[in-house]
């Protein structure tokens, strides 16, 4: 929905494509021509001259140019979007989306240039592709997240520290399309972390010493002295409590025991006991 996350994901594609082609045929999307007079926007015109490509939006009132763009996208968006288990992630998705490219995609029928049938794979080999730019275009990445309590900020599959005064705080983060170094940047257009970006989806952790310093200093902090809770305190027998204990040292050393000696348990009148519940009264 925004140009920078279009232009990533398009030199993405295009190094996962092996070329780029001469003309990207596009519906009438507002981040790359305006809706009302079908022109290519400014901005975008940037990174079409990056590619090295020629626009062609859909022309207006024509239902089947636009079908055309919409139908490649059909079974991704629909048949093989939903048949997802619910607990995948976004870089597990992609991968299931490369194997089922290899898999079946590929494998469809098509008429070749000189008039045989042959495989999508056999006839994209044929392809003259020209190159992919090294560098993906000019585009500053921006997206909102909310820190966690532990002053940690989720970001494609992985995680990034931030100053602990911030948990719980929506703050944003940015990098450059392509860059190896993302900032934390809060609301006020503040700068309170910047990492080494690691590769999506592997679920690491990074953090500064800096933050977990401050990280540690702000729990002990938070600690006090105080009473524990009831359930968690050892409270010692009261005046009422001893004088119980007392009495049944007393009763117990008037019936000829010793009142250090351990209390003895006759299993029988167990055992008397379920005898006498073995039959309903």
């Amino acid at each position: 929905m925004d140009q920078p996350h279009l232009a990533d994901a398009q030199h993405q594609v295009a190094l996962r494509l092996g070329g780029l082609t001469r003309d990207w045929r596009f519906d009438r999307m507002s981040t790359v021509v305006h809706p009302g007079t079908g022109k290519v926007t400014g901005t975008y015109s940037a990174i079409a001259k990056h590619f090295g490509v020629r626009v062609r939006p859909c022309p207006p009132r024509r239902g089947n140019r636009k079908g055309v763009v919409e139908k490649a996208n059909h079974s991704v968006a629909q048949r093989w979007w939903r048949s997802l288990p619910d607990d995948v992630t976004t870089a597990q998705a992609q991968a299931l989306l490369d194997r089922f490219c290899e898999r079946i995609t590929d494998q469809r029928q098509r008429v070749g240039p000189d008039g045989t049938r042959c495989t999508v794979a056999a006839l994209a080999a044929t392809e003259r592709l020209r190159p992919v730019p090294a560098n993906p275009p000019i585009a500053v990445i921006t997206v909102t997240r909310k820190a966690t309590a532990q002053a940690l900020v989720h970001y494609r599959g992985n995680r990034y520290s931030l100053p602990p005064e911030l948990a719980g705080t929506s703050v944003t983060v940015t990098h450059r399309a392509g860059g190896t170094t993302l900032a934390v940047v809060t609301g006020n257009g503040v700068t309170v972390a910047v990492h080494p970006r690691r590769a999506d989806g592997t679920g690491a952790t990074e953090r500064t010493d800096t933050h977990v310093t401050a990280l540690n200093t702000a729990a002990m902090t938070a600690s006090t002295s105080a009473a524990p809770h009831r359930s968690k305190q050892r409270i010692p027998p009261g005046p009422d409590a001893r004088a119980a204990a007392q009495a049944l040292r007393t009763n117990n050393s008037a019936a000829g025991g010793s009142p250090s000696a351990a209390p003895v348990i006759d299993l029988a009148r167990y055992a008397r006991a379920a005898e006498s519940r073995r039959t309903l009264p």
